[in-house]
C-alpha cells in the first residue's frame, strides 16, 4: 500500500515538474521574441516634467524599472514601505491570497508623497495573484490622483492578470496614460529592457 502511494506522490511531482518545466520554455521564449524587437538603441525623446516615479519592490525587479523610469524624466522616486516587511516564506502566498480575499491590505510606513507640484505619476508594483501587490491597494486607498496623468506598470513572472483592470478600479480620479508591463528577465536583456522604457515612454 505504502509503495502504491509513493508511486502516486512520485507520478504527480514528476507531472508537476514537467509542465512547470514546458510552462518556462514558453514563458522565455515569449520574452526573447518580445525583446528582439527592442534589441536596437531607441532615442529617449519625450518631454515629461515634474514626474513621480511612486512603487513597491519585493524582490527588486520592480525598482530597477522605477530608477530607470527616474534617470531617464529626472523624476523623484517614492518607495512604498510597509510597516510589517513581507518576507519570502512558506506561508508568503497564503498571507498575501488571504489579504486580498479579505481586502484588508497592509498598513504603509512612512508619510505619503505629496503629488501636488507634479504632472505625470508613475505607479508600479508586482503581480501577486494575478492582482496588484497588497500594497498597492493600500496606496490607491490613500491617494487621489485628481489632475494628473497617472502611468500604471507592472513587474511579473509571465502573467499581469488583472493587474491594470484593478489598477483603474482602485486610483481615484486619475487621467490614465498608456500602461507597461515587464516580465522579470536576465542580465543579458539589460539594454532591450531600457529600449522598452524609452520606447514607452516617448509614446506617452
Amino acid at each position: 500500500m505504502f509503495k502504491n502511494i509513493f508511486l502516486i506522490i512520485f507520478i504527480v511531482a514528476v507531472i508537476i515538474g514537467v509542465c512547470a518545466a514546458v510552462h518556462n520554455i514558453r514563458v522565455a521564449q515569449r520574452n526573447k521574441k518580445e525583446l528582439a524587437a527592442f534589441s536596437k538603441n531607441v532615442v529617449y525623446s519625450a518631454n515629461l516634467v515634474k514626474t513621480l516615479i511612486v512603487y513597491y519592490s519585493f524582490t527588486g525587479n520592480t525598482e530597477s524599472i522605477a530608477k530607470q523610469i527616474s534617470a531617464l524624466t529626472k523624476g523623484d522616486l517614492y518607495r512604498i514601505n510597509t510597516q510589517e516587511e513581507f518576507k519570502s516564506s512558506p506561508g508568503f502566498y497564503a498571507k498575501v491570497k488571504k489579504q486580498i480575499s479579505d481586502k484588508n491590505y497592509p498598513p504603509l510606513k512612512g508619510e505619503m508623497p505629496d503629488i501636488s507640484g507634479y504632472d505625470t505619476v508613475f505607479v508600479g508594483g508586482p503581480v501577486w495573484w494575478y492582482t496588484m501587490a497588497t500594497p498597492l491597494f493600500t496606496y490607491l486607498e490613500q491617494t487621489d490622483f485628481k489632475g494628473k496623468k497617472v502611468v500604471p506598470f507592472s513587474t511579473q513572472g509571465s502573467n499581469e492578470g488583472n493587474f491594470l483592470e484593478d489598477f483603474k478600479v482602485n486610483a481615484k480620479n486619475a487621467q490614465f496614460a498608456k500602461y507597461e508591463k515587464f516580465n522579470n528577465v536576465g542580465k543579458d536583456y539589460d539594454k532591450a529592457v531600457n529600449n522598452k522604457i524609452i520606447a514607452w515612454l516617448n509614446a506617452l
